[in-house]
């Protein structure tokens, strides 16, 4: 696959880094990264051929990721009505601006700056500016999301991302998956999420039946869940997840301890640049689904405020591994 149609196609941003070789494409909508190259390999699924991001691939979540139950919740006694945008179930699904064009603020060649705003949208009645920020690194990206509340109330905030993760040409029945995490939430109705249950030390839940659900060792993809949420309860500490290919080279995704609850999705069918094929999204989030209503993981932005945190992702290669 080669990137030079990026600069004729309307919304696209590439990076490059000649030093390097690394090589991504943002897209203006949502504020997405479309496009993860290192060493001639792939790191997220490439979707560089349409303005609009397939299936939400690498799109940056604000001001909650995932799920909003019914599309509705309650601020100060109000109760506030989101847009249905998952008409399947009901719910207001991936917050407010994945239908949004972000500005390019600024731009170098490794290096670009988006921004949108948040004027009081239906069923948010707050004032945000929201940054994100793509800078390459040597065998990989950086990405920051930055908040700032201008409103006049304490806001309250969420962050996530949607990559699809891929190691180079190697086929996802192929990969093994790791999840740093010590808990799981045993899937509702509806893609909500139910219980939240510990794993043990040993690697079993507390109740002994989600034990195939314990992916804090590289598993299988084959036999991981299809769609389920994650958390690492005491992040002290940034986290790593990781996508294996038999040789030992790999894709790893790590965040700050921010994004401490991860969703992992598996589709069966992504309409990647080279053909649609099975993709996996592992999905770095700083609450849960449905946090507006159960307040887990929710920030209270005061006004004023500024929140920044960051995730990215790297390459592994077999070389490096048998360090």
């Amino acid at each position: 696959m080669t990137l030079e149609h990026v600069a004729r196609t309307a919304g696209l941003h590439r990076l490059h880094d000649p030093q390097t070789g690394v090589d991504a494409v943002v897209g203006v909508r949502a504020a997405a990264l479309r496009a993860l190259r290192v060493d001639d390999r792939d790191l997220v699924e490439p979707a560089t051929t349409t303005a609009t991001s397939p299936a939400m691939a690498g799109a940056i979540l604000v001001p909650w990721p995932n799920r909003v139950a019914d599309a509705r919740w309650w601020h100060e006694g109000v109760e506030q009505h989101l847009r249905v945008t998952e008409p399947e179930f009901g719910h207001a699904n991936h917050g407010l601006l994945a239908s949004t064009d972000f500005s390019i603020r600024a731009s170098e060649p490794t290096r670009v700056l988006l921004g949108a705003a948040l004027r009081t949208p239906p069923g948010y009645p707050f004032t945000l500016d929201v940054e994100v920020e793509y800078r390459l690194e040597e065998a990989g990206i950086r990405v920051q999301i930055a908040v700032e509340n201008q409103g006049e109330q304490t806001a309250p905030v969420a962050l996530g991302a949607h990559p699809y993760l891929r190691v180079g040409d190697v086929a996802i029945e192929q990969l093994t998956v790791a999840i740093d995490a010590d808990h799981v939430y045993r899937p509702g109705g509806r893609h909500l999420p139910g219980e939240r249950v510990a794993l043990d030390g040993d690697g079993v839940d507390v109740d002994g039946d989600l034990n195939g659900w314990d992916l804090r060792r590289l598993r299988p993809v084959s036999s991981a869940p299809q769609h389920v949420t994650f958390e690492l309860a005491r992040a002290d500490r940034p986290l790593l997840h990781r996508l294996a290919a038999p040789d030992g080279s790999a894709v790893e995704l790590w965040s700050d301890p921010a994004f401490r609850f991860t969703q992992l999705y598996r589709a069966d069918r992504f309409p990647a640049d080279d053909g649609e094929h099975a993709a996996i999204a592992i999905e770095p989030m700083t609450a849960p689904p449905d946090a507006l209503n159960s307040g887990r993981g929710i920030r209270g932005l005061a006004p004023g405020e500024r929140w920044e945190s960051a995730w990215g992702l790297r390459y592994v290669s077999p070389l490096s591994r048998r360090r």
